[in-house]
């Protein structure tokens, strides 16, 4: 078998892809390719930057060994069927809306029509990662968490997702699930850390790398992060311990302060008897790449089709 997979994360600005190879478990870093997007284009001109990105990859790679491509893609998403469902409140790709995305991506790569393109949640494809080659390595049950614009999660049990069942919330996603006044994507966020910091201090900041470089001089943005690591553990204490999670693997731009907010986690899981391990990912976005990439894996994606309609 073609033993060289190519992932693909797509983010709301860029859009990165790397080639991994399945049989070594190893990320080919030398195939990396990057390219900025406009994700308010047309469906022309996202799908070309998507090929031209790939095809980088795909000619550091060498063609003759690719075995097929997976995307790491955010929602919505027809996930199992590759169809674009982009609309509403992210305003992003909605352009695509509809589109079949393997079908489009295939003749733009000049690729035969059964030729592998397949797709799963960004934050699953993390999850996957850090479990392939990552901080959840050769951990049974793990909890993969993303810290930034929004609050992406995945649950992982014996390599595999877990997006059903009274040990996970509903599509295996914490995001939508209620804290204080609103939710956990409003709370444990870029924006939700910003807006607090500005009803305490009236002044606004542009992002979260702004913010904790204030945090030396400043108690109330000591404060804040204190604040965030302690609700970060009441709200995944009791999921931690209804899926019997080993490891907890935090990514996400917002873990680069995690010497500003890990102690008050910790501390909170301590106390609290929650026995878990805390990792903060090394990956970081290659996660995602490798993820997506072991799609291409057939036996893999077989055990995994009947979870990406639930996701």
């Amino acid at each position: 078998m073609n033993s060289i997979a190519i992932g693909v994360d797509v983010g709301g600005s860029h859009v990165s892809c790397a080639a991994c190879h399945l049989l070594e478990k190893k990320y080919l870093s030398e195939t990396h390719s990057e390219n900025r997007l406009d994700n308010q284009g047309t469906a022309e001109e996202i799908i070309a930057v998507w090929a031209k990105t790939i095809l980088e990859t795909i000619q550091k790679a060498g063609a003759e060994k690719v075995a097929g491509i997976g995307f790491a893609m955010p929602g919505p998403f027809d996930y199992l069927n590759g169809i674009a469902r982009f609309k509403g409140n992210n305003k992003k790709f909605e352009t695509l809306y509809g589109l079949d995305v393997p079908t489009t991506l295939r003749k733009a790569l000049n690729l035969n029509e059964d030729f592998p393109i397949r797709f799963i949640n960004d934050a699953t494809a993390f999850a996957i990662g850090e479990d392939w080659i990552g901080k959840a390595c050769g951990t049974k049950s793990s909890l993969s968490i993303t810290l930034g614009t929004g609050f992406g999660s995945a649950f992982l049990k014996n390599h595999m997702p877990v997006t059903s069942g009274e040990n996970v919330p509903e599509t295996g996603a914490v995001w939508h699930l209620p804290f204080e006044d609103g939710s956990a994507d409003d709370y444990f966020s870029t924006r939700g850390l910003l807006n607090r910091y500005q009803y305490i201090s009236g002044e606004q900041l542009s992002g979260v790398k702004e913010l904790a470089q204030l945090a030396t001089n400043n108690p109330i943005v000591r404060a804040l992060f204190g604040d965030f690591g302690n609700k970060l553990g009441l709200f995944l204490k009791p999921w931690i311990e209804r899926s019997e999670v080993e490891t907890l693997v935090i990514g996400g731009n917002i873990s680069n302060a995690f010497d500003l907010f890990g102690k008050n986690m910790s501390d909170y899981f301590i106390k609290n008897g929650v026995k878990v391990c805390i990792e903060v990912s090394e990956l970081r976005e290659t996660a995602s790449i490798i993820g997506s990439s072991t799609l291409a894996e057939n036996n893999y994606y077989e055990q995994l089709k009947p979870l990406l309609a639930t996701m």
